[in-house]
């Protein structure tokens, strides 16, 4: 099995200490973008977040997902970081500096037993998509023209749900429903908002792919549909 490992450190046995002793092709890789291009070849990658800066971590371990769909990816975390993990992270599993041997190599060997879905293949329910623009609620990266987005939890469950649900409008109300839950407490001009935020992030190109109806709330179309 050949297993990546990107870093800052310069020695894997700072990342996972017990990692060296199993029987894998181990390759050490710097924490940089030119890094994710040689991935292609590898088994699994294990991206380590054990650093100080977990939005910077979360957006790399987003990046390398949405390059390399088919690659698991593995989060080498602290114990105390793991309240800011969740699905937003588009990593498979998470592994932390104490594990044993024997542990990782379980995981490392469940891993490779997975069935990664691509993105064109996926599922109806977990993949939406509209024109160039694509949202993966398996992976949590959405793509406009192959290019990841780099969005919110929030931001990311408003975008699916409207381009899942693409042709039809839902007031603020029922977005809050829907996508906030019964139990939030805000106003509905949240919704609008977070609108506000999709757009500047989709680009120029695709920002009129959410459009307003007005005096009834939003909607998501076609690009070929859009003035």
């Amino acid at each position: 099995m050949k297993v990546a490992v990107v870093s800052r450190a310069t020695d894997i046995s700072d990342v996972l200490p017990t990692l060296p002793l199993l029987n894998h092709e181990i390759q050490l890789l710097k924490a940089e973008t030119n890094s994710i291009r040689l991935l292609a070849d590898c088994n699994v990658v294990i991206i380590d977040v054990t650093g100080n800066d977990l939005l910077a971590a979360r957006d790399f371990c987003r990046t390398v997902s949405a390059s390399h769909p088919d690659l698991p990816v593995v989060a080498a975390i602290a114990e105390s970081s793991l309240i800011a993990l969740d699905g937003s992270w588009a990593v498979d599993d998470f592994m932390l500096p104490t594990s044993t041997p024997v542990e990782i190599d379980a995981r490392l060997r469940l891993l490779l037993m997975r069935r990664p879905v691509p993105v064109e293949q996926a599922d109806d329910s977990h993949v939406a998509a509209i024109g160039g623009l694509v949202v993966d609620d398996i992976t949590y990266v959405a793509r406009v023209d192959g290019k990841p987005l780099d969005l919110t939890y929030k931001e990311f469950e408003l975008l699916h749900f409207l381009v899942k649900n693409a042709g039809r409008v839902f007031s603020r109300e029922q977005l809050l429903q829907d996508v906030w839950g019964y139990d939030y407490f805000g106003g509905a001009r949240t919704v609008d908002v977070h609108v506000r935020r999709l757009r500047a992030k989709l680009g120029r190109d695709y920002e009129g792919v959410i459009a307003t109806v007005r005096n009834v709330g939003y909607k998501a179309i076609d690009p070929e549909e859009m003035d």
